[in-house]
């Protein structure tokens, strides 16, 4: 997915601004090529087999290539189109950000957090580096996807970014572990406000929070990314309808001014899921340069991109196949401006068996 995920590389001059670090998707081109490398944007080669997650939901990599391959130009109906998301075979692949220190971010995510190191790949002649981490392979794990753009040592994080979520067994002994690698602890282990479940939250060494939760043991650990946005309901109603998506829980505590929500494809306890946070009387925030989006597998690129156009969404990067290879997607941003890219389901598939 080193390729995929887009914004990635930027230009390394330390004079660049915000406004003209990120690259425009509809402009982005990719050169043709080798199978090796191709093997390298998916994770490797782990197989012809479908990864566990979408076999479970029946998407198989012997299937007809046909059966997704709409074409640009797609109509569809709105009831069509709600029937259609609620059937699409949909999970989170990836969670994609800039670092500004590729192998001291991987060591602090080995050693104090406890991920694995799945596959790293420079990119010399685009000037950047991608690694992606996580607590299981990419083909049924939400993993991240670090980017280091060569010269530029730090990014500006913004007010709209939230946290990452980690579920762990033991939010204190990991706190321990942390401290005693160097780390910055910035909330200690207690009880959430308003709630029993025991968290803390820490800051790596780009400054990204993470809330450690605790919890049982599952097999989703990277179980969360959280993001602001300035309209809850509107929010909510975009990510049901033209993401698929399932309004888990809702909470409001009026005694902090805030409200949250949390949207997936599954139980949280067992998916990664997206929690959106609306802070009363805060309609916009600011992005920064440092976050990029998140990837969603999909059936058919077309057809998302059209139920995003339906539901306000704006697409980025029209659906179709990538220049060098066959891998379809489409790229959008939601209506408070974050961005996500949407990978052909088989296709992934295909490009992780070679």
């Amino acid at each position: 997915m080193a390729r995929l995920l887009f914004p990635l590389p930027i230009a390394a001059a330390a004079a660049v601004s915000a406004s003209s670090i990120h690259i425009a998707t509809s402009r982005f081109r990719l050169p043709v090529v080798s199978v090796a490398r191709r093997e390298a944007l998916f994770g490797g080669r782990v197989g012809a087999r479908a990864p566990a997650r979408l076999a479970k939901r029946g998407v198989s990599a012997a299937a007809d290539a046909g059966g997704s391959a709409a074409r640009a130009g797609t109509v569809i109906g709105p009831d069509e189109a709600m029937e259609w998301v609620k059937n699409d075979r949909r999970r989170l692949l990836h969670v994609v950000y800039r670092v500004g220190d590729l192998d001291k971010t991987i060591k602090f995510y080995t050693e104090c957090l406890g991920m694995k190191l799945l596959r790293k790949r420079d990119i010399p002649e685009e000037r950047y580096t991608n690694a992606f981490l996580g607590y299981g392979p990419e083909d049924s794990h939400f993993v991240v996807e670090l980017t280091y753009n060569y010269g530029v040592e730090s990014y500006d994080i913004g007010s709209g970014f939230g946290h990452f979520g980690i579920a762990v067994e033991d939010v204190e002994k990991t706190v321990e572990l942390i401290k005693a690698k160097g780390g910055t602890v910035t909330r200690e282990p207690g009880p959430v406000k308003g709630g029993n479940s025991v968290i803390a939250f820490i800051e790596d060494p780009d400054g990204y929070k993470f809330e450690l939760i605790e919890r049982g043991p599952t097999p989703e650990p990277l179980c969360q990314v959280m993001l602001r946005v300035g309209d809850l309901d509107r929010a909510i109603n975009f990510y049901e309808k033209a993401f698929g998506m399932e309004l888990l829980r809702r909470k409001d505590n009026p005694q902090y001014k805030y409200t949250i929500a949390m949207m997936g494809y599954g139980p949280e306890d067992k998916n990664a899921v997206l929690e959106l946070t609306y802070n009363y009387g805060v309609e916009e925030y600011d992005k920064g340069n440092a976050y990029a989006q998140i990837a969603i597998g999909t059936d058919d690129v077309y057809k998302t991109a059209e139920v995003v156009r339906q539901n306000g969404g704006q697409i980025t990067r029209e659906p179709g196949p990538l220049p060098g290879i066959t891998t379809k997607i489409t790229a959008c941003t939601d209506p408070d401006g974050w961005k996500s890219v949407f990978v052909d389901n088989l296709d992934f598939l295909k490009e992780l068996g070679e």
